[in-house]
């Protein structure tokens, strides 16, 4: 049976074709004379079969269309065709009131799809895409702009059937064109991640106006059809006349369940809920988006926003920073439960938080070099001295999850990596990977010990306790570029820590526009940066780790990893058939980048910390991807009480 369709194998419909063919075609064989004059009673007469012609092209293969698609087939989605509504919202919620948020930084442009500026937070709001994944499932997307879709079992094509209610905010009917011309567009003039998302689509067709065929190369891109879904879908008739690749402060046409209201160009942006919006009662919407207006206001310090939000300014809050969580916040507004602070456990992975070394630098080129560096980073120190012991040691690019690489090697994972054994160091097969450990017995001495014998191997030597190269005397030096004001105390922990080693690191903090710019161009010796997973990791894959991306601006692959293994694991992880294959394979990729030492593994925590005026209704259920402010709602009777929140 058809892991999305339940449809029959091609083999089997053309077999069944061809013998109701032979046996039409084989009526006259046995027949008596005319006249009922028989020639020889006793046998009958014998007529030659006409010859059946068949046809040589390949039998369309079947598909039936579906409202949800899960990356393992529809046995694995949690809603059936009937579902009301997903379980963690509440579909009664009221709809009104005003959220305010905020936003750290600036904005110059309203196009959140190109490369080019700073896009406003909160641009998501307006698009609609084709489909919605569900919060508390792995990797599953049911109907929004397309009400049903359609995959075949030997996954060739995927086609999307759109919803007759949809609409743009201007009323304009939502068809088969805005797809085509959304699709294609964002692969030809949106960021290059769109490229490379989508790099296994062969074409896209129009089957009629409610009908869009997406026809695939050859491969097994399992989840293609899902990130399909993931299409924000632009209207054709807006961008004809208007450059879409260039920033703009024209307000756009969209779809979605809000529309910009009104802006000022880096101070606020402020969105207001569409109430005529297409899709409302959808189950994919309902209970959602129950906020009339959301507005974010804009600071460019961290300090003057933490005060802001402490004032009543705005009314949630996500804090990272665990000093601040636990000294900032014992205020009278706080005593008085004005506003509560609240960890939200989170099972989602937490990713790769780390300092990323430029690989494209030759100064970072030997792994020996990338291993010696992790010297640098005295994470028990820090967690005592400066964050109240709150993080945990990430320790995986998947750390917080079943993907994450631990123990040695084994089963699936094992044999894929027994493939590669003489691409890979050696010891991946014959110990765990782990970070310097200062709290262990003399554990700061054998790391500079470790360290110190790693450089060395590599050509670099003493001299005058500075690190130079043994041939050329160039000195080891490097610049750490920060964004975030108060990560200067951490620089400067490295920097005494690296000094031991004889390396010189300077750091530089600018701001987050100049950061942007730079890490796009891969302008940078050392950075920090946050990759975020999911459960269902897959084609982002690519644009994280592959050698392909390596010099794509725009791509996610800062540290410029060049590894034809990561190449190979990644296309595995891409067609992986089930979840256990998938879990091991991801396993795999996890365990080889943890050994290449591109990064330096900063922290992390399991919890969300939230803070927020106590002025909201929530659901009671937090699904497995973690808490959403969007499911949230304002409750009348608390925001008069307070005075905030639109009532």
């Amino acid at each position: 049976m058809n892991r999305y369709t339940g449809g029959v194998r091609r083999t089997g419909l053309a077999s069944s074709r061809w013998i109701a063919a032979l046996m039409t075609a084989g009526m006259a064989m046995i027949m008596p004379l005319a006249g009922g004059q028989a020639q020889n009673a006793d046998k009958p007469k014998i007529i030659a079969a006409p010859t059946v012609p068949v046809s040589e092209e390949p039998l369309e293969v079947l598909a039936v269309p579906r409202h949800g698609i899960s990356v393992y087939g529809e046995a694995d989605l949690k809603y059936d065709e009937n579902f009301t509504h997903f379980d963690y919202v509440n579909p009664d919620a009221p709809k009104g009131g005003t959220l305010i948020d905020s936003a750290t930084g600036s904005f110059d442009s309203l196009n959140p799809f190109i490369l080019r500026g700073s896009p406003a937070v909160g641009l998501g709001l307006i698009y609609d895409t084709l489909m919605v994944a569900s919060m508390d499932e792995p990797f599953s997307k049911y109907g929004l702009i397309a009400e049903k879709i359609e995959v075949p079992q030997d996954l060739s094509f995927t086609t999307f059937h759109i919803n007759p209610s949809a609409r743009f905010h201007d009323g304009e009917p939502i068809t088969a064109d805005d797809v085509i011309f959304s699709f294609n567009t964002l692969i030809e003039q949106g960021s290059p991640v769109y490229r490379q998302y989508y790099a296994s689509v062969d074409r896209v067709e129009k089957i009629d106006d409610l009908k869009v065929k997406f026809v695939f190369k050859p491969g097994d891109n399992l989840e293609l059809p899902l990130i399909l879904g993931q299409i924000p879908v632009l209207p054709a008739h807006y961008w004809k006349d208007r450059d879409f690749s260039r920033t703009t402060f024209e307000i756009p046409v969209g779809s979605g369940p809000y529309r910009i209201r009104s802006f000022e160009p880096a101070r606020q942006i402020t969105y207001e809920r569409v109430k005529d919006y297409w899709a409302q009662d959808l189950p994919t919407q309902k209970g959602s988006n129950n906020f009339d207006v959301i507005r974010y206001d804009y600071y460019r310090d961290l300090d003057v926003e933490r005060q802001a939000f402490m004032s009543g300014a705005y009314y949630y809050r996500s804090e990272h920073s665990a000093r601040e969580w636990a000294t900032a916040y014992d205020i009278p507004a706080f005593q008085r439960g004005d506003f509560i602070k609240e960890l939200i456990p989170n099972r989602q992975p937490r990713g790769m938080q780390a300092f990323v070394l430029n690989n494209r630098n030759p100064l970072f080129a030997d792994r020996r070099v990338r291993r010696a560096l992790q010297y640098g980073m005295d994470f028990e120190w820090l967690n005592r001295a400066m964050f109240y012991g709150a993080y945990k040691r990430t320790d995986s690019y998947f750390v917080n999850s079943e993907l994450a690489a631990t123990g040695l090697p084994k089963g699936e994972e094992l044999i894929i990596l027994e493939q590669y054994r003489d691409q890979l160091p050696p010891e991946l097969f014959t110990e765990p990977y782990h970070l310097p450990n200062y709290d262990a017995e003399n554990g700061r001495r054998e790391a500079l010990r470790e360290s110190m014998a790693l450089l060395n191997e590599a050509g670099w030597e003493l001299r005058d306790m500075k690190l130079v190269n043994r041939e050329t005397g160039a000195p080891f030096k490097f610049t750490l570029l920060l964004r975030q004001p108060g990560v200067e105390k951490i620089a400067l922990m490295m920097q005494t820590r690296l000094r031991q080693l004889g390396i010189d690191m300077d750091f530089r903090l600018i701001d987050s526009g100049q950061w942007v710019n730079r890490i796009q161009a891969f302008d940078f010796d050392v950075t920090s940066f946050w990759w975020q997973q999911s459960l269902s990791p897959g084609n982002e894959q690519r644009w994280f780790w592959t050698s392909e991306s390596a010099d794509q601006p725009g791509t996610r692959n800062f540290a410029g990893i060049k590894n034809p293994v990561i190449d190979d694991l990644v296309d595995l992880v891409i067609s992986a058939d089930n979840r256990q294959s998938l879990v091991e394979r991801t396993r795999a990729l996890d365990r080889v980048l943890l050994w290449g030492d591109y990064v330096i593994p900063q922290w992390y925590q399991d919890s969300d910390r939230i803070l927020y005026w106590d002025i909201f209704g929530r659901p009671d259920e937090i699904p497995l991807m973690g808490n959403s402010i969007m499911n949230w709602w304002i409750d009348p009777e608390k925001s008069r009480a307070m005075r905030k929140g639109g009532y």
